[in-house]
């Protein structure tokens, strides 16, 4: 089993590089200002391109996108071209991902709700995924990739996924071709995610702490082989942190770093299956907790690395 390991969005080690900086909705309907707005762009895709020059010098080979990348791009209020405007800076990008093979994705934030009972929030999250998918588009990433959680309970879990695939069979193919469900921490598991996949045949993200936190008393590793089944054209992905604190009120929020112990008792329980997967480190210390991971994983195992970020693990 090679396993890939990346982080989300920020890194720690560039300081002052950020590709989330925002124009508030609230500031734009006071100001008008098309240039600032431009301007911030410009600066979030031109950062994009200093993480990815770290990320290849540093052989991380796996990364998401922050779906800040474009402020206002779901806006209706607001009408800008956000994609053949920045054509040569997605070229530019887009040559860096090629080169490198490295995977890149995007997780949709909380606002994009497919099963909610609110039509306009539907509306919205439609909105929201042609922009992610826009993104990737233009970055001319071949297998797209958008994570979501299943999203709304209102009215219990069997008319909420009904909901959802229902909604779902709405949207473009293309669309409907990136999506990737992932079990929650609070109220859709792996066999909630599991059923969608029977009815829609969509791909499921492992969120090993959501499963820590919502797992309906099921033994993880009776269910990974399946997991892992739904991923045809690209390997399977995994998304591990570790819990703040084990109080009720800290247990769903992420550590700075990753406990090692868990994170190498997890492999050991999934290593006789042999697939190859990424893993995404979901931990507030981005970079900096992947390389305290992969320190931790050098002295208590031995993992054979093949280089900086990706290991095997027999």
């Amino acid at each position: 089993m090679i396993i890939r390991l990346g982080y989300a969005c920020i890194t720690e080690t560039l300081t002052g590089i950020t590709t989330s900086s925002s124009y508030t909705y609230t500031n734009y309907t006071k100001e008008h200002n098309k240039t600032k707005l431009d301007r911030i762009i410009k600066s979030n895709l031109t950062d994009l391109g200093k993480i990815l020059d770290y990320n290849i010098s540093n052989n991380i080979h796996f990364y998401r996108l922050s779906s800040k990348l474009i402020p206002l791009a779901t806006k209706k209020e607001v009408v800008f071209n956000y994609l053949s405007k920045y054509d040569k800076y997605y070229e530019y990008l887009s040559k860096k991902i090629e080169d490198s093979r490295m995977r890149v994705d995007l997780h949709p934030d909380q606002f994009c709700v497919l099963n909610s009972t609110n039509k306009d929030v539907i509306k919205n999250s439609i909105e929201i995924l042609k922009y992610h998918y826009n993104i990737l588009n233009k970055l001319k990433i071949k297998n797209k990739v958008l994570v979501l959680h299943v999203g709304s309970n209102a009215f219990g879990k069997s008319n909420s996924l009904t909901r959802f695939i229902n909604n779902y069979m709405t949207l473009p193919k293309s669309i409907r071709d990136t999506i990737v469900v992932e079990n929650d921490d609070k109220v859709f598991n792996i066999k909630d995610c599991l059923y969608l996949n029977e009815k829609l045949n969509v791909p499921i993200v492992l969120d090993y702490h959501h499963h820590f936190c919502n797992n309906d008393g099921i033994n993880l590793y009776d269910y990974i082989e399946d997991i892992f089944n739904t991923w045809k054209n690209i390997n399977p992905k995994v998304h591990f942190s570790s819990p703040k604190n084990l109080t009720k009120k800290e247990i769903r929020s992420h550590n700075d770093y990753i406990d090692s112990n868990k994170f190498i008792e997890f492999v050991e329980n999934i290593k006789h299956f042999d697939y190859d997967i990424d893993i995404m480190i979901e931990a507030k210390k981005k970079d900096e907790a992947l390389f305290r991971l992969i320190r931790e994983l050098k002295y208590k195992t031995n993992y054979k690395f093949i280089d900086d970020t990706t290991f095997e693990a027999k």
